[in-house]
């Protein structure tokens, strides 16, 4: 008798086991997304023009669920770790999961020591950390290059902002052997087809009184528009899809 009953409790626990493992299976991955405010999700209490790229990419999958953005304004690679902002996303992050990892607005800033982070020093061992425990999770971790501020010379030719780090995040997505999201070099090319006086559509340039948020008005040529957003989400969606990854089967 007592041996029927440790038999029917082993059957019940190997079944039990089984059927959690094709739960895993079969869940829908879910795409973390950590970065800066050009990716986070803005304010939508009241009428803000102000939206991060990061905030609009749901809006390219099918299911728009899958995507968590843990994006934070004004952090880089050194404050999200320092802040343990890092340590709730990893915990989040499950076997099949994917990580898209944009930083370097902030990690550039040397006369802020909380965020600076060197190119090639703490910014791409950051870049590394983030990519090693992504893949002690099961996760597959993409890197994205910095996007573009709007900024262009006397000749209205653009000029780069980033200095060493969009080269940092390629060499160490080179090394790494992860995915590499070219957004700087995607939303370069769309401010200068735009030219010096469309691009500002793709930023914050507003008038005083429109919003009661800036009653003074903006002229902000580093975060975006719903418009920018949109774009720069949309340049995000068509490199996953250029690369061929297995996250394309889930992009509308």
């Amino acid at each position: 008798m007592h041996r029927f009953i440790l038999q029917l409790l082993f059957t019940l626990v190997l079944i039990n086991q089984i059927n959690c493992h094709a739960a895993e299976s079969d869940r829908m991955p879910t795409v973390h997304m950590i970065g800066d405010s050009t990716m986070a999700n803005k304010p939508t209490d009241t009428p803000n023009p102000e939206h991060g790229w990061g905030q609009l990419f749901p809006e390219c999958f099918k299911n728009p669920s899958v995507v968590i953005n843990y994006a934070v304004n004004g952090r880089s690679t050194k404050s999200f770790i320092d802040e343990g902002k890092w340590a709730k996303v990893i915990s989040a992050i499950k076997p099949g999961d994917y990580l898209i990892i944009q930083f370097g607005h902030n990690d550039e800033k040397k006369d802020k020591p909380l965020v600076y982070a060197p190119a090639f020093g703490t910014y791409s061992d950051n870049l590394k950390r983030f990519i090693h425990e992504a893949r002690a999770h099961g996760a597959t971790p993409i890197l994205a290059t910095p996007v573009a501020r709007r900024k262009f010379d006397k000749q209205g030719k653009l000029v780069d902002t980033h200095g060493d780090y969009p080269e940092a995040v390629r060499r160490v997505a080179k090394e790494e052997q992860v995915p590499l999201l070219e957004m700087l070099q995607l939303t370069s090319k769309k401010e200068q087809e735009l030219g010096v006086e469309d691009s500002k559509k793709l930023h914050l340039w507003i008038a005083p009184g429109v919003y009661a948020r800036d009653p003074k008005g903006l002229q902000d040529d580093t975060h975006y528009s719903h418009l920018g957003a949109t774009l720069a989400s949309t340049l995000a969606a068509e490199e996953i899809k250029r690369l061929k990854l297995p996250l394309a089967s889930l992009l509308k």
